[in-house]
């Protein structure tokens, strides 16, 4: 399957929400960046105002790798939609402390309560000791994707369906009928992932698929397979990539920033986080998942985001969105290092350069698809 270099829908833009402290880098830099309340919902209109069209809640049930302090997801994600009127917020859900019915349920409420702007992401989970924690099972790799996979055709059965029955080997459900249903539209369901059982899982249920901070290229390689995989499947699946944003007026001033957070680093916390986390891909059959190939710079940012290289000027990151685009990523899952002034910064100055580059590029299709036409 090819990457779609004149996709005609212009990118999406989501950020990661601070709801958990320690801002979204495993580092001592100081940041002016807050997990409180009131600092999200003042973040929330921000991001809205400037042009992004999701902000992700994350889900955390134990201290760690810097993060202390931890609001909920849902309850947070409703918090966030109450201060605002546009923005979809997606929240976080892990099976094994929620089941399918409670999730339904919440998230269907939410959904009544605020015009269908809810969706959710679904963590199959990789932190073993947080499941030993809370007294949960920590299941085989595949085994825990394929409880996700039971999760979300329950999630989904029970939004669209009267009389609801599933026979599954985690979930089960007779003749259930949950009213009200969410509102229109039904809410997206996103996951994140890199192993084979990850892509697969995407490939068959859900509407967005999430990867780590990755280059063009290989992000195209994710994108080729699950999209034919779904194809095959007669599903479709959008794309999401992780990025972290140093948007400076200079390069070298982007790229100061970044050896700083590097440079103040808390090893101890970024080698645990690495060291759980590899160890959850190596437990897939292929021995690969998220983080299999980073290293230690690259793990001080949770989830990759280093490597996409949104670090430079607005031009620069500009430029390499629409590369990343080109590689049929539908959406950039953005974290910063001081968020509030950083998102506005970003929608004034960036965004609208995306927007005119996707503009020119449609503009120079348009005759070859004319041609074409006639």
């Amino acid at each position: 399957m090819t990457s779609r270099p004149h996709h005609p829908e212009p990118i999406r833009f989501a950020y990661w929400v601070p709801n958990v402290s320690g801002g979204l880098v495993i580092s001592k830099i100081p940041q002016r960046t807050s997990w409180d309340a009131d600092y999200n919902r003042k973040l929330a209109q921000i991001a809205e105002n400037a042009g992004f069209d999701y902000a992700l809640t994350q889900i955390r049930f134990t201290a760690g790798y810097g993060a202390e302090y931890q609001h909920e997801s849902v309850a947070f994600s409703h918090a966030l939609l109450a201060a605002t009127s546009r923005i979809k917020v997606i929240a976080a859900l892990l099976p094994g402390p929620w089941n399918p019915t409670l999730a339904a349920k919440q998230v269907a409420t939410i959904s009544q309560l605020t015009n269908g702007r809810i969706a959710v992401n679904v963590v199959s989970g990789w932190f073993s000791g947080e499941f030993r924690a809370i007294g949960e099972p920590w299941l085989d790799h595949d085994e825990r994707y394929r409880r996700s996979e039971e999760f979300i055709r329950s999630l989904r059965g029970i939004w669209t369906q009267d009389d609801f029955s599933f026979r599954g080997d985690f979930y089960r459900y007779t003749n259930y009928t949950l009213k009200p249903k969410p509102a229109d539209p039904l809410p997206e369901i996103f996951q994140g992932g890199s192993s084979r059982a990850a892509r697969d899982m995407a490939a068959r249920v859900s509407d967005w698929y999430f990867t780590n901070g990755n280059t063009p290229e290989g992000v195209r390689a994710q994108v080729d397979d699950i999209r034919a995989k779904a194809e095959a499947n007669g599903h479709s699946v959008k794309v999401g990539v992780n990025a972290f944003v140093i948007a400076r007026e200079t390069e070298g001033e982007a790229r100061a920033v970044l050896q700083e957070i590097i440079d103040n680093a808390d090893p101890e916390a970024v080698k645990a986080f690495g060291h759980e986390a590899k160890n959850a891909g190596k437990a897939s059959p292929e021995g690969e998942g998220n983080w299999a190939t980073s290293s230690f710079d690259d793990l001080v940012q949770y989830n990759d985001g280093f490597k996409t290289d949104l670090i430079g000027t607005p031009d620069q990151i500009a430029e390499r969105i629409l590369a990343l685009k080109d590689s049929g990523v539908d959406l950039a899952l953005l974290a910063f290092l001081h968020f509030q002034e950083e998102v506005a910064h970003f929608g004034a100055e960036v965004i609208p350069r995306v927007r005119a580059l996707e503009a020119a590029r449609q503009q120079a299709a348009a005759p070859d698809e004319r041609a074409a036409a006639a």
